[in-house]
């Protein structure tokens, strides 16, 4: 029975190509091209070699068939190379050998599977992402949804890097069928990957692309093959008093763009974080920084953005029929409630973690794609009561690193104004000093330090120091070499923000040079802003943030830094599929507790603003970036409740009131407005809201007509040079409309800070505030707002009011009440299992500590 039923056979033609490592003269640049049906190649390429058994490197390993099965041999890549005009070398009785690259075989390869002959080394083949491909379907749905009423639909990724956000939105204006693509940014060094993406992969065969850099003439493009444009805010500076086009970019409101892509959008979050970063550089170091990274003409756009409401696509007189933004912190997008959840495509650094721990689990055999992307951990210290005592102040009494890092004096004589206390802190972090020794031989427990823990030194061998001031770097530089720091001098330290070093990508060949391979080095990068944006440093595992940074987008971008991946890809040379990752986790380590929690709260809750549960959105972030805190005992692992008690202890009255008084709590673009004038109703319960009466109901009709005619006119105007007549009278136009819808907006957060007055008023603590509103104390709401429950609901249901982040100011205020009331003593609601929010209900026991 055996001998009927034998064994399938499960060979499968395989294509390989290697190279001798130390290759003699005559194999230089030469790959040699062969075929196997045996399951390890290698085992074909030795027997090949023979007795002449020599190292070699693998290049390719793929499988060779045809899409229909049929097989594709050896001889058939070597003749299609022939073909592309590569030299086929005849080395005695071998005609394997090849003058060319390990692309051009793999094209060659990808030609014959799918029947094309490719232009340049179109070798890619690589299908999408699930993520990509999710990002792409919900794009496309809304997309063509708009269409199909006639509307120009927009759409956000908010897709953080290493999304693939080039390569995903070619294949969005593929599959939406798109002929003309036009790519916007403000940063035109990413145009590379613009570029290479399109040339490169085999879903783009035949697609033609233009820039400023690439030359041709993009008016002269095939009209039968789809076109992109890609170009930057920089080279359409020089606008007319319109805001159209000067003669040499006309063309480009004479095409109807099918999709206008914006790369880090958006612009004002960007810039705000660039010159925050740059803040205390060497004044003339800054400003050639800010003219790398925000460019000098972009000043000019700034300022006709202001004029525009921080609206980029106002911007440009554009015929588009859709618009993609993309960007990886659009906290000010999210925030205004632009974009509602339909237009928003999220993938984070909680996402990309999360999809690293599901296919490891799923496919513990297979190349993770994810694999290589380190997760963060965040360590946070408070310093002994002797340091604290040096620096701390402002607005919450914290842990000012600014003034404890100050330094007086330039260049070599810089030096630290507390510069005892600096030693301290350096004899601190490295274990050789903290104030609770006595208490940890005791418990046999010691907090795991920076450069004292040895489970922390390996991710600490090249490291980035993030530092207030260019004298501070230049202080800490000195310090680290003095006699009494032995240990420091293991280390070479680069100071990228000495006068010495160049300006942006510039700065990075020292830095370089220091680490080396990264495996026999040691390097400290002392740093203000240089090098925090923009740059990939493999072996930077750890940063330490000795500076204070307001926004987290500013934060993170400079903590990502350490989060690039690092690895070796088919590190024996026999198996290019294989990948030793040498990074599994990275570090950020701040030494104000306080602010460094407040940043991860705020930075959590600013990318998923649709989340009604503000600690939810937390919880997320924090279960792939895990949070310990040193308390000056202890070392524990903080929740996501007590990171959020913690930032709100710095919480004052004022702030909790600023929430109140946001313009993101209200919605008065044009669409929000069509809907009050379509409804009576709503058009009624609006007048009924303080001093709406005495702008009158027309007010609405005014801004909405008035800004579209304003829109529409400066299309028609298009390179057309105005009279000052006509400029001035698009100007006053202008400013009428919004003047009047500022107007608009103002009373309408007049209203939204009647609400804290209510809750403090009503004693309903676990019902949702809009049960409370609607159900059980509606006459108390009418008194206190002057709105009744039935116009309240139906403005809510037509998006003036954003309920998400009117979850966020209710569940601040009520986590802040009920805790000043405990440090009094007084316990609000004694057995209070949860907060009501506005639309929704959080228990306390996830919730508060």
């Amino acid at each position: 029975m055996t001998e009927l039923l034998p064994a399938k056979p499960a060979s499968r033609l395989r294509i390989y190509a290697w190279a001798p490592k130390d290759p003699p003269p005559l194999y230089q640049g030469l790959i040699k091209v062969g075929q196997t049906t045996q399951a390890d190649v290698n085992v074909r390429i030795r027997q090949s070699q023979g007795q002449m058994q020599q190292p070699y490197t693998l290049h390719v390993d793929v499988v060779a068939e045809r899409d229909d099965g049929t097989p594709i041999r050896d001889g058939e890549v070597r003749q299609r190379l022939i073909e592309k005009g590569f030299e086929n070398v005849v080395i005695g009785a071998s005609r394997e050998w090849m003058r060319c690259a390990p692309a051009d075989v793999l094209s060659a390869i990808t030609e014959l599977r799918k029947g094309l002959k490719l232009s340049k080394q179109r070798h890619e083949t690589f299908p999408m992402r699930e993520e990509q491909r999710a990002a792409v379907e919900k794009a496309a749905a809304f997309i063509r949804s708009g269409w199909a009423e006639d509307s120009v639909p927009e759409f956000l990724w908010n897709a953080k890097m290493r999304f693939g956000k080039t390569f995903t939105a070619y294949q969005l204006a593929r599959e939406i069928g798109a002929h003309r693509v036009l790519v916007m940014t403000f940063k035109p060094a990413v145009e590379d990957a613009w570029d290479t993406d399109l040339a490169s992969h085999v879903d783009f065969e035949g697609w033609q692309y233009y820039s400023r850099k690439s030359g041709g003439d993009p008016v002269e493009a095939d009209p039968d093959r789809p076109m992109v444009y890609f170009g930057s805010f920089q080279d359409l500076m020089g606008k007319d008093a319109a805001g159209n086009f000067k003669a040499r970019h006309a063309w480009m409101g004479e095409v109807t763009w099918d999709l206008v892509v914006f790369d880090e959008y958006h612009f004002g979050a960007w810039r705000d974080a660039a010159k925050e970063l740059f803040e205390g550089e060497d004044e003339k170091a800054a400003k050639k920084e800010l003219e790398t990274e925000f460019n000098p003409s972009l000043e000019v756009f700034e300022e006709q953005l202001e004029v525009l409401e921080n609206d980029e696509d106002g911007f440009i007189a554009l015929q588009a029929r859709a618009y993609l933004y993309l960007s990886g912190t659009p906290f000010k997008a999210l925030a205004t409630g632009r974009f509602i959840e339909d237009q928003i495509f999220n993938w984070t650094y909680t996402d990309e973690q999360r999809a690293k721990a599901e296919f490891a689990a799923k496919h513990p055999d297979r190349l993770n794609p994810y694999g290589a992307l380190p997760e963060m951990r965040l360590f946070t210290y408070k310093m002994p009561d002797e340091l604290l005592a040096v620096a701390s102040g402002g607005e919450h009494d914290e842990f000012d690193l600014n003034a404890f890092f100050e330094a007086k004096g330039e260049g070599s004589a810089a030096e630290f104004v507390h510069k005892e206390d600096v030693q301290k802190w350096l004899d601190l972090i490295r274990g050789a000093r903290f104030a609770t020794q006595v208490d940890a031989l005791k418990t046999g427990e010691k907090p795991p330090l920076p450069y004292s823990d040895i489970r922390l030194l390996p991710y600490l061998q090249h490291s980035i120091w993030m530092l207030p001031r260019v004298n501070s770097c230049m202080a800490m530089e000195k310090l680290l070499r003095e006699p009494q720091n032995a240990f420091w001098h293991d280390y070479t330290v680069v100071n990228v923000s000495a006068p010495r070093i160049g300006i942006g990508l510039d700065a990075l060949p020292p830095v370089r040079k220091a680490i080396g391979n990264g495996h026999d080095t040691k390097t400290i990068t002392l740093t203000v802003g240089k090098l925090t944006t923009g740059v990939t440093v493999a072996p930077w595992s750890s940063i330490l943030m000795l500076r204070n940074l307001k926004a987290p987008e500013t934060y993170f971008q400079a903590a990502f830094r350490v989060q690039s991946p690092w690895s070796i890809k088919n590190p024996n040379g026999d198996n290019p599929n294989e990948e030793s990752i040498l990074k599994p986790v990275c570090f950020v380590f701040d030494f104000a507790p306080t602010r460094a929690l407040r940043q991860i709260s705020e930075y959590g809750i600013g990318l998923a603003p649709e989340k009604r549960n503000p600690e939810e959105a937390v919880r997320d972030l924090v279960q792939f970036l895990p949070v310990l805190a040193y308390d000056g005992a202890n070392m524990a692992q903080v929740d996501a409740g007590e990171i959020l008690d913690i930032a709100m202890a710095g919480t004052s009255a004022t702030l909790l009131a600023r929430k109140w008084e946001s313009a993101i709590l209200v919605n008065v673009d044009n669409a929000t407005l069509k809907k009050i004038m379509a409804s009576p109703e709503a058009m009624d319960a609006v007048m009924n809201i303080e001093g709406f009466r005495a702008l009158g109901s027309s007010v609405f009709e005014t801004v909405v007509n008035k800004s579209e005619a304003l829109k529409e006119t400066k299309k028609q105007k298009q390179g057309q040079d105005l009279t000052p007549s006509e400029k001035k009278q698009l100007s006053d136009e202008e400013k009428e409309y919004k003047s009047k819808r500022k107007q608009i907006q103002e009373k309408l957060i007049k209203f939204a800070t009647r609400i804290p007055a209510f809750m403090y008023l009503t004693d309903f603590r676990e019902h949702t505030l809009r049960d409370v509103i609607t159900e059980i104390e509606p006459e108390l709401f009418k008194a206190v707002t002057g709105l009744t429950v039935a116009d309240f609901n139906l403005l809510v249901s037509l998006g003036v009011f954003n309920a998400a982040h009117m979850n966020q100011a209710v569940f601040a205020f009520r986590r802040y009440e009920d805790a000043s009331l405990r440090y009094t003593g007084i316990d609000s609601h004694e057995d209070l299992s949860h907060y009501g929010l506005y639309d929704t209900v959080v228990a306390i026991e996830d919730g508060a500590t």
